[in-house]
């Protein structure tokens, strides 16, 4: 059978059950089961169940643990892609990124303990969750038989608050620092440029009160309550709140910021607060990844029924890691928090500004997002 990752292959039924029998009596196994603080399951050395604890059956709503036998992980949680190929869980081009698959084919090949981070989409009941584990596999050996345990912990609740730490109380320090500012101005400047410095005031503050009710919806799962605030604005007032954004962003440091030119006065109807937030993450992911005298460029596209935000970085995403871009909690870098950027954008542009957020990568063109939006 086909496999982009980890073999395909399964035990035969015989040596299944023999298995399933060695997990059964062995004492340390059956010690753990009952005293592992998480999800806990024994597999064998392709990846198939051979039992599993309560805590793990709960998770899964399931009462009988036969049900699960045999099966492997991502098959028993429902992962979306374990049953994209005939071989199951482990053999889509999603699970060379899966952390659970890499930590199990790791393990088995160094026969060292292997820990990773795991993003996985399941379907429950036709309805799709994003869920983040941290996985640890290790080896066990009994009666001459290999068994993999694999200890599971889900952290999608830590990753979320985070994700929300990361995020919004970096934005929120950068707007109430933008308002001290010009405050502090305001105190100094004749009558004009106070009357200026009042509107940044009053602009600034506006963001902020709608920066908490965009965080406040994103931190929960339904997120049908934030109210858009539509309001008309020209595509040259974007780029200049870009601009402000970006004059003292840490990570635009070093990099050179091309952000177009400043006379458009193309006129649309939006939540400038979600758009914002869309542009300001596309910007921040072209930036991160953008080498320290490396260039990111911003540019409008306009035609008759839409208009299009384009951000442009000269870096190749890879092959593997593109399949996942939009998942929630994926990320290729540890640090929690991650993983949540890219995931925001397809949902704000999307589900709330009824847009599209696309991207295109290859080495001739680097890495371009879009966000095209209905006029």
């Amino acid at each position: 059978m086909d496999t982009y990752f980890a073999p395909a292959q399964r035990a035969n039924n015989d040596d299944l059950q023999r298995d399933i029998a060695v997990a059964s009596k062995n004492p340390i196994v059956n010690g753990l089961l009952k005293t592992a603080g998480g999800l806990l399951a024994v597999l064998n050395p392709q990846r198939q169940i051979l039992t599993v604890n309560d805590a793990f059956l709960k998770m899964l709503g399931a009462e009988d643990a036969g049900k699960v036998l045999g099966l492997r992980p991502g098959e028993v949680v429902k992962c979306v892609h374990a049953n994209e190929l005939a071989g199951g869980c482990g053999t889509s081009r999603f699970c060379s990124t899966c952390g659970a698959a890499i930590a199990i084919v790791t393990c088995l090949a160094s026969e060292k303990p292997e820990e990773r981070k795991c993003a996985v989409t399941v379907d429950r009941n036709g309805r799709k969750l994003d869920l983040c584990f941290r996985v640890r596999s290790s080896l066990i050996t009994f009666e001459g038989r290999l068994l993999i345990l694999l200890f599971l912990q889900d952290i999608t609740a830590s990753q979320r608050w985070a994700a929300i730490e990361r995020l919004f109380f970096h934005d929120i320090n950068n707007l109430i620092t933008g308002v001290q500012g010009a405050s502090e101005l305001m105190l100094l400047e004749n009558e004009e440029e106070m009357r200026r410095l009042a509107e940044v005031v009053h602009r600034t503050s506006s963001r902020l009160a709608d920066e908490i009710a965009i965080q406040k919806a994103l931190s929960k799962d339904d997120i049908s309550e934030y109210q858009l605030a539509l309001q008309e604005i020209t595509v040259e007032q974007v780029i200049r709140d870009l601009q402000a954004v970006f004059a003292s962003h840490p990570v635009a440091r070093g990099k050179l910021l091309n952000l177009g030119q400043l006379d458009s006065q193309q006129r649309f109807v939006t939540d400038v607060s979600l758009l914002l937030r869309i542009l300001t993450n596309m910007m921040v992911n072209a930036l991160e990844a953008t080498k320290e005298g490396g260039e990111v460029r911003f540019w409008v596209e306009q035609d008759e029924d839409a208009i299009t935000f384009c951000v442009r970085s000269k870096e190749v995403i890879p092959e593997d890691i593109a399949l996942r871009i939009f998942q929630r909690h994926f990320s290729t870098k540890e640090e929690p928090g991650r993983g949540f950027g890219t995931y925001a954008m397809k949902l704000l542009g999307e589900l709330f500004l009824g847009g599209k957020v696309s991207f295109t990568t290859s080495e001739s063109e680097g890495t371009v997002f879009r966000f095209r939006l209905l006029l």
